[in-house]
Formats: structure tokens, C-alpha cells, sequence
């Protein structure tokens, strides 16, 4: 069948593909709309009107339905939106309170997901209902706006902003009488703050001129509700202070306050009140929000890094993206507060996160930004007001990079010591109190774990710092800095005090926001002496090979000076080429190979220190990357054969380059994977690796990869078929090579390589051993590893025979994804005893719901299988005849892959205990197993599982008592004899016999009859 029509009609209202299994929410919606059609199909408007009145009085549910069917139609079939919404006018019986709590979900949870079309209907219909004054729709546009993302100006962005913007500008009155309790007129107007930003270009000059408009308006004549957002309008404030509008409005903060408002007394009464929670996390969507969660919640610290990756690229990686820097670190410092707990364990902490942040800075205004909002908290901190939490990032972040970015304490530092003095002149007092408050509060909390966690001076007194900067910390926080070893040179006070970037709110307001020309200190290097540079690891050194090429022959040093000189990469090509021809004659190569080496790793250094695998694939992109000099010399040692002698200087040259620039080994395996003119793909990689002193085959070619997948995973997840194909021997079954894989790659090369075993060019596991020895390591992987792992194991198709001998030995809530990952390949499978087996050999613990779940599943789909299988177990284990007949066929079965009596019966009992109203334990042949277990279990068996026997007596004395009646009646009426009972029909004879024994004898008989079976048992 074709897999489309597999899948069903394809979505209408989602984003999805064709493995994705439809929305319940939209399956609600599509039920609800078949309703909704059936009622109406054929009718007029009148009398469909009065047909859906009638059908929503019957109740709530009905009345749900028909809300939910209007609602679908309306988000589906546009063209009749209008008409849908007049019929859900009419027939609402709740003023929507069903249709607004679905579609703050659809925006809330889904909204990435919606298509556009989706997108358009809903932003159309909450404007309908804003027309309509329906209860809550501002918490729907709470929810919207936060759905707008900063820093981004694609097209579907400026779609949502604009249209949001053309609503609050076109219903005022609306907005301005909004009794939102998260205050509707505060959000718009922080949200529409910070959008400016973004929109400096002019592109976007109408839609930023129309965003001023409103943010202006609601301002002047909203000051008082504004205010509730507290210090972090100030700031935002201070980003548009340019603009001519906002100028005078600062102009009016510092002169006349209370034009603005009558209980308004200037800036100083905005710094001191800290921002609400929820204006901070309004910046950052529900998307961006579980992410930082989940990092900063759930990830170790030091496997932090694909996460950070992934957020990168979705979030972080365009130039517009810059702003967005600023709104994540102001949501960490005071939306994300851990536990004791969480700070105490090895879970991320915020200071790396951002750390890593103010690394991504690429313009010095986005760094000024960043910085300013990590220290915002500072200006006006106040113990009894604000929390520590919101500053104990700033003295992290600082502490912990001195040693490892010494860069980054550094431009803190300076930054921290101007923006005390310059933020805002007439306050400078207040800011400087502001600052040192908090840090005798990180004093007294302790928040420092260091050798000595009552004072600053690891910081302040830092002998790695510039010595002018630590003049300048020492003239500003001299309180918290070790007196006695202040023995510097007279500081910079003037300097010091003349620095004035724009970095401050001054009295005359023109300077009220960040200079674009700020000058920062990012080493410790004063304003006049350097510009802020982005933080990177500073640009190795060039090395001066003079002294090496002066050891080379004539031939060889002529051709390596004009390399060197050479711009043109395709006469450097040839040069190499021509050098390496030289090399191959080479009779004494032993005494320059090192030289040699040194120079071209200097030479090729800019080759070697990047990427080379391009980021679009294709033949002409790859065949682009090796074009460059460095794969000219592997070209030459591919060409010539295993057995000419000219390949030892090539492969002791490429050995002396590898030992200064090791990635010279996975280079090499990447050329000769795409390299068309090798007809024995890797052998010249084996040959290299051989000529590498103590080093075997096997170490190199794992260190390689290592080093290929800490420098570019891409180009190491697409050597890896090749790695598994050529090298079979070592890698197929390598548990190390196996958890380099998972350990490294995200879910887009998950798929990559799951598409190449799908297509057969990949085999990662084929024998049994060394799969269970992967699985056993694997349990100590991290928990995405392990998933991922699972991924690579289920498209491999393998027996899950292979994997049940681990099953045993696995505790439910060490190893939850194993667990999990069998549970779910169990359930693809019907019964056997194969299966069965090393479930039931599992031991029964009370909060283990791994087997009995398997087996409520397999109850509910295989019933009768499932009872003919757990029967044949507790036979065979009970010791009845059934067991003796085939005692010597089972002989040869191992103990300890069979599980015992206890064993089998703890999980039955399980089983009665957890699901509730199962029939299963009531089958016939549970039933029958249970009565025979009951006749030869021992008296503490029966103790211990008396409420599950139980379940057998009472069967048996209904079935007894049933079949007395039945034979009574046959007796007296030949009609009688017709009705049989509910028993199936393969066991009928068998159960006849049993019951006119149960008539004949008296109970003594039955138990003479168990006896023997005990008996013979116990012999």
C-alpha cells in the first residue's frame, strides 16, 4: 500500500511530514467538525442556525463540539471564516471559554508547528474577538506578542510584528482600558521597545517610524501603568535615546518628572524598582525558554556543548541575531533561579552560559549591551528589594574566568569600574552604593567558593590583569581589594575620570544611550590605547622558518621560499607538487624531513586550521576542497603503489607534519574517500599509520576520528560509512568508535546516518558478543547518547533475541532509556517464550512497571497466546505431568536463563495489583495454571501469594457449582442439553472429564490425586 495512504490526509492546519502522526488537538478539532458538517449538510442558513441552537442546548459537550467545528473551519477554510464566526456568535453559550483556552495552546505550544495559513486565522481572529469584546482576549495577545522573536527580521517575523502593530494602533481604546493582570499596555510597550532596536535599517524605517508612534503615545499617556515594569524600561529606554522622540521624553524624566505623572519623581525612582519577571521572559519565546531550561536544568557542565551548538544555530546565527544576546542573559539573571540543590551538583551553571554568551558578541555596541545587561541589577541593588540571584551571575561569570578566559574578567572588570562612574553622573553615589551593596551581599552569602570566601581579592587583586586596569579596580572598589598588597604605581586618576564614551544617562540626555563608537578595555588596555574586540582565542603567532629552510638542500629550500611568497593558490598547487617530485629523489631525506615539515605546516597553516568540508555538498564543492596544496602531497603518495620505495619520504614527511599537526590523519581519510583517481580507497592511510613510530593501526585511526569529531562533526560523521566499510575489522563492534558517534552528533546527522544503513552502505553491528558488549557499555552513556544509540540500534533491524540477555541485569530507574527503548520494541512483537523468558527472570520490585506493562499490552493483543505461554511456564515449573512428559526435552536449558516458580507468580501478582479490572488472570488457562501451582506450591508460596491463588478457588467453585447445575438440567430437559458453557472448544472433552471427576468424588479424592505430584517433586 503506498505510504501516503497510509498516513491519511495530510494536515491542515500543521506544519508536518508524512511520518508524523496527526495532532491530537487537531483530531479533536476534525471529530468536532464532522459533527458540526453533519448537522448542517444541506440546510439554509436559518435553518442551520436553529438546527446548531437545538444541538448545543442538548449539553456542554455538544456545545463543545460545535465550538470546536466552527473553530477548525475557521482555521482551515479561510473563505468561510466570516461566515463560522457569525454561527459561533450565535451559538456560544460560555462567552468562549472554549475556543480562546485552545487557541492560547495553539499558540503557546504550537505555534512553530502552525502553517501560515493557520498563523494568518488566528491573528484574524483575535482581532474579531477584540471587535466583539470577548473576556480574555488579551491574555491571547499576551501570548502572541511573546511569539515575536528579537533580533530576527525574516519575513514571517515582520509579518507577526506588523500585524500585532496594526491591531494595538487600530483599537486604542481596547488596549488602553486592558484589565489584564500581566498588564497588556506595559508588555506592548517593552516589547515594542526593543523591536526598534532591530529595525534600524532602511527597510524597515516605516515600520519602525509607526512602532515609535505607539511606544511614544502609550508612554506619555500610560506613564503610571508603564511603570510597573520597572529599571528595565530605563534601558530600554537608554537603546533609543537617539531618536528625537525619545530624546524628549528623557529630556522630560530628568527635568519635569511629574508631567509624565503626578506620583512620578524621576529616574531615580525607575532604577529602584526591579523588573517583573514576566516583562524579562516576554523577550525570550516559549521555545527559546524550554531550551535555557533544559540546559541550565538538566545537562551536565562539560556535555554542554552540542546544546550550545544547537541553540547557536537556530537562534544565534545571523547579524541580526546580535541584540537577541542582551534579552537571554537579563531572562537568566532574573527568570532562571536553581535550586541549592541544582547550584551544588554538576548541572550547567547560568555563569557559563553566559560566558559563553558575551563570546558570541561580534559589534562592539552588542558587547556593550550584553555587558550592561548582566550588571543591570547592580546600579540600584538594594538587599531588602532585590534578589541575589540576579547578581550572582556577574561575580561568577567573572571569578571563574580568570584562568581559563582571562579576557573576559578583564572587560568586566573595566566595564563594572566606567559604568559606575558614568551610567548616570547625578546619581553616581547612589550607583556606587548600589554596587558595593551587592557585593558585601555576595561577601556575606558566600556566593564565592573559593580558598578564602570572605573576601574579593582572588578577583580584585588578580596579578593577571593589566596593570593600568588594576590601578583602576583598586581606585574604585578599594574596599573589597587586599590593602597591604596595594603597592602599585600612582593610579590614573585623570584618565580614569575623563573617560566618557556615551556609556552613561547624563543631565543634558543627548548621551542617554550606548555609543555606537564605544571604545571598550576588553585586556585591561585603556580607552585611548585600544577599541573593545570581540572575545576569541587570540591568533597563534607566526612562526619564523628561516632557520629551518636554511637546512634544506638548494633544490628543495628554493622551491619552499617561493611556496611561502606565493598568493595564487593554483601556482601554489603546483609548486607542491614540484616540491614533493624533489622529495621522492631525496636519497638522504632522514636528516631534512623535520625542517621540511616545519615549514609547510607553518606555510599551510591558514589550510590546516579550518574547516575544509563544505557546508553545501555536492560533486563540485567537494572536489573544491581538496583542491589546495596541502592534498597535493596526498595525491602523490595515493598515485604510487604500495611497493615503490619513493613513498618513505612522502609518508616520513606527512609523519613529521602529523606530529605537529595531527589532523593531518583524518585529512588524509577524507581525501581519499573522495578522491576519484585511488582505486584501493585507505590503503595509503594504512601505510601512513604503519610508518608512525609505536603506533598500531587500530590506536591511530580511533584518535584520528576523536580529533575529526572534537574539530568538524560534520566531516566526521561523513566519514564514517567509509570508516565502517574499509575497516571492518576494527570498527564494526567497537563500543569506543560507537560512543565517539553518539557522544558527538546531533539529530541531523543521527538522520544522515541512519538514511546510509537504510540504504545499506552502513553496518555498525553484525555479531551478537560484541552488540551485547555495546549495550553493556552503553549503560553508562549519557541519556541522549543512549537514545541515540537505540536510533542507530532499531535501524539495524536486529533480532530483539540479541538484546534480552541484558534484560535481567537492568534496574528501572538507573537505566530508564534502555529499559524504555526495549519496552517499545517489545511491544512491535507478539509473545513467545523466547521473549517471554528473560522478562519473567527478571526480579519483581514494586516501583518496576517494566514487565507488567509488557505484559497488560500483550494481555490486551495476544490474549490467548500470552495464557497458553505463562500456563506452559508455570507447568513446567510446578512439577504436574505435564512437566515430567517433557522433563528430558527441557533438560538441556540452562537454570539461570529459566525463571523460577517465585519469580514467575511475584509478577502475576504484580500484574493484579497494578492493573486494575484485568481479565487476563481470569482466562481459562491462567486459571488452570494457577490450580495446579496451587496443589504443588509449598505452604510459604502460598502465603506469600494467597491473594493471586485466591483468584483460582473462587473460579473453581463457580465453575463446579455451574457444572452441577448444568448436569441436573440435561436430566430434566432435553432443551437444557443444548446450552452449553463458555468454554472453548479444543478443550472441551478434557474439561468434561475433569468435572464428572470433580461430581463422582467427594474433595478428599482431589487432594489424593495432587499427591503424588508433590511427591514425586520432592523426589
Amino acid at each position: 500500500m503506498d505510504q501516503s495512504a497510509k498516513q491519511g490526509p495530510a494536515s491542515r492546519i500543521f506544519i508536518s511530514s508524512v511520518i508524523e502522526s496527526k495532532d491530537p488537538e487537531e483530531e479533536r478539532m476534525e471529530r468536532a467538525n464532522m459533527i458540526y458538517q453533519s448537522i448542517v449538510k444541506g440546510l439554509s442558513d436559518r435553518d442551520a442556525n436553529d438546527a446548531l441552537n437545538a444541538f448545543v442546548s442538548k449539553g456542554p459537550a455538544q456545545h463543545k463540539d460545535v465550538q470546536l467545528g466552527l473553530l477548525y473551519n475557521i482555521l482551515a477554510e479561510p473563505s468561510l471564516s466570516a461566515k463560522c464566526f457569525q454561527d459561533m456568535l450565535l451559538v456560544s453559550r460560555d462567552g468562549f471559554n472554549t475556543v480562546v483556552p485552545v487557541l492560547v495552546r495553539l499558540v503557546t505550544d504550537k505555534w512553530l508547528k502552525l502553517a501560515e495559513t493557520t498563523r494568518v486565522q488566528i491573528t484574524w481572529l483575535t482581532r474579531e474577538l477584540i471587535k466583539h469584546a470577548v473576556k480574555d482576549s488579551d491574555e491571547l495577545y499576551l501570548w502572541l506578542l511573546r511569539s515575536i522573536v528579537g533580533g530576527d527580521t525574516s519575513s514571517r517575523n515582520i509579518w507577526l510584528i506588523e500585524t500585532l502593530l496594526d491591531t494595538f494602533l487600530d483599537h486604542r481604546p481596547w488596549l488602553e482600558k486592558s484589565q489584564s493582570p500581566r498588564d497588556l499596555v506595559a508588555s506592548v510597550v517593552y516589547t515594542y521597545l526593543r523591536l526598534i532596536v532591530d529595525h534600524k535599517e532602511s527597510a524597515f524605517s516605516m515600520l519602525r517610524q509607526r512602532e515609535v508612534e505607539l511606544c511614544i503615545t502609550l508612554l506619555r499617556e500610560k506613564w503610571a501603568e508603564c511603570l510597573v515594569i520597572g529599571r528595565d524600561l530605563a534601558r530600554l529606554l537608554q537603546l533609543v535615546a537617539r531618536i528625537s522622540e525619545f530624546e524628549k521624553l528623557w529630556r522630560d524624566i530628568f527635568l519635569s518628572p511629574s508631567s509624565l505623572s503626578p506620583g512620578f519623581t524621576g529616574i531615580k525612582q525607575l532604577m529602584s524598582l526591579p523588573t517583573k519577571k514576566h516583562f524579562l521572559a516576554s523577550r525570550v519565546t516559549l521555545d527559546m525558554e524550554r531550551k535555557l531550561n533544559f540546559l541550565l536544568l538538566n545537562v551536565q557542565f562539560g556535555h554542554h556543548k552540542r546544546y550550545q551548538e544547537w541553540f547557536q544555530r537556530m537562534y544565534l546565527s545571523t547579524p541580526e541575531s546580535q541584540t537577541l544576546r542582551c534579552d537571554l542573559i537579563r531572562f537568566i539573571c532574573g527568570c532562571i533561579h536553581p535550586s541549592n540543590q541544582t547550584i551544588s551538583s554538576n548541572i550547567m551553571p547560568r555563569w557559563a552560559v553566559i560566558g559563553w554568551l558575551l563570546t558570541t558578541c561580534t559589534s562592539n555596541v552588542a558587547a556593550s549591551d550584553a555587558k550592561l545587561a548582566l550588571f543591570f541589577d547592580w546600579l540600584f541593588f538594594d538587599a531588602t528589594r532585590d534578589s541575589i540571584m540576579n547578581i550572582e551571575p556577574g561575580i561568577l561569570v567573572m571569578y571563574h574566568s580568570m584562568k581559563p578566559h582571562p579576557a573576559i574578567t578583564a572587560t568586566l572588570l573595566d566595564f563594572m569600574c566606567r559604568i559606575m562612574n558614568n551610567f548616570c553622573p547625578r546619581y553616581a553615589a547612589e550607583i556606587k552604593e548600589g554596587f558595593f551593596t551587592a557585593l558585601r551581599t555576595i561577601i556575606a552569602r558566600h556566593v564565592l567558593i573559593s580558598a578564602n570566601t570572605k573576601t574579593l581579592h582572588p578577583l580584585f587583586d588578580n596579578p593577571k590583569l593589566d596593570r593600568e586596569l588594576r590601578a583602576l579596580v583598586h581606585q574604585n572598589f578599594f574596599e573589597f581589594c587586599n590593602q597591604d598588597a596595594v603597592k602599585e604605581e600612582p593610579l590614573v586618576r585623570e584618565r580614569a575620570a575623563s573617560m566618557d564614551n556615551g556609556n552613561h544617562i547624563s543631565d543634558g540626555i543627548q548621551e542617554a544611550s550606548f555609543s555606537d563608537d564605544e571604545d571598550d578595555i576588553p585586556l585591561g588596555k585603556t580607552a585611548e590605547e585600544s577599541s573593545f574586540r570581540p572575545i576569541f582565542k587570540p591568533p597563534e603567532k607566526g612562526v619564523d622558518i628561516t632557520e629551518h629552510l636554511d637546512q634544506l638542500p638548494p633544490a628543495i629550500k628554493d622551491l619552499t621560499a617561493e611556496l611561502q611568497s606565493e598568493i595564487n593558490q593554483e601556482m601554489r598547487c603546483d609548486l607542491l607538487d614540484r616540491l614533493m617530485k624533489v622529495v621522492i629523489q631525496e636519497d638522504d631525506f632522514d636528516d631534512i624531513a623535520s625542517s621540511l615539515a616545519s615549514c609547510l605546516c607553518q606555510i599551510l597553516k591558514d589550510q590546516v586550521n579550518k574547516n575544509i568540508f563544505p557546508h553545501h555538498v555536492d560533486e563540485d564543492s567537494i572536489e573544491d576542497s581538496i583542491d589546495t596544496p596541502l592534498f597535493v602531497i596526498f595525491r602523490c603518495l595515493s598515485q604510487m603503489s604500495e611497493e615503490d620505495p619513493r613513498t618513505q619520504p612522502l609518508l616520513q614527511l606527512m609523519g613529521e607534519m602529523y606530529e605537529r599537526q595531527p589532523c593531518i590523519g583524518y585529512y588524509l581519510l577524507y581525501f581519499l574517500k573522495v578522491s576519484k583517481n585511488c582505486d584501493e580507497k585507505m590503503v595509503a592511510y594504512k601505510e601512513f599509520c604503519s610508518s608512525l613510530d609505536e603506533r598500531d593501526f587500530k590506536s591511530c585511526l580511533l584518535q584520528d576520528l576523536k580529533l575529526c569529531a572534537e574539530d568538524d562533526v560534520r566531516l566526521f560523521t561523513y566519514l564514517i560509512p567509509d570508516i565502517y566499510t574499509q575497516f571492518a575489522g576494527i570498527a564494526v563492534g567497537n563500543a569506543e568508535l560507537v560512543h565517539m558517534i553518539v557522544e558527538n552528533i546531533d539529530g541531523t546527522q543521527l538522520q544522515d546516518l541512519i538514511c546510509q544503513i537504510l540504504q545499506g552502505h552502513l553496518i555498525i553491528f553484525n555479531k551478537k558478543e560484541t552488540f551485547l558488549s555495546i549495550l553493556n557499555e552503553s549503560l553508562k552513556w549519557e541519556t541522549i547518547e543512549q537514545y541515540f544509540l537505540w536510533q542507530l540500534i532499531t535501524a539495524h533491524n536486529i533480532p530483539i533475541e540479541h538484546m534480552l540477555p541484558v534484560l535481567p541485569m537492568l534496574e528501572y530507574t538507573a537505566n530508564a532509556e534502555a529499559l524504555t527503548s526495549l519496552m517499545v520494541l517489545l511491544k512491535q512483537e507478539s509473545p513467545s517464550a523466547e521473549l517471554l523468558r528473560p522478562m519473567l527472570c527478571r526480579e519483581c520490585k514494586k516501583m518496576d512497571y517494566f514487565v507488567v506493562s509488557v505484559l497488560k499490552y500483550w494481555a490486551q493483543e495476544y490474549e490467548d497466546r500470552l495464557a497458553e505461554l505463562i500456563k506452559e511456564q508455570l507447568t513446567r515449573l510446578g512439577g504436574t505431568t505435564h512437566a515430567n512428559k517433557n522433563k528430558r526435552s527441557k533438560s538441556k536449558e540452562s537454570k539461570k536463563d529459566q525463571p523460577s516458580m517465585e519469580q514467575v507468580l511475584a509478577h502475576l501478582d504484580h500484574m493484579r495489583q497494578v492493573c486494575r479490572n484485568i481479565s487476563f488472570l481470569n482466562h481459562e488457562k491462567i486459571q488452570h495454571a494457577l490450580q495446579e501451582v496451587q496443589a504443588a506450591a509449598t505452604d510459604s508460596q502460598k502465603n506469600k501469594f494467597s491473594d493471586l491463588l485466591a483468584l483460582a478457588e473462587d473460579i473453581e467453585d463457580t465453575k463446579t457449582t455451574r457444572v452441577l447445575r448444568g448436569r441436573r438440567g440435561a436430566n430434566s430437559s432435553p432443551k437444557m442439553s443444548k446450552t452449553k458453557r463458555s468454554v472453548p472448544e479444543e478443550s472441551d472433552s478434557n474439561y468434561d472429564t475433569e468435572e464428572e471427576e470433580n461430581t463422582r468424588h467427594p474433595p478428599k479424592k482431589k487432594k489424593k490425586i495432587a499427591q503424588p505430584a508433590l511427591d514425586e517433586e520432592s523426589e
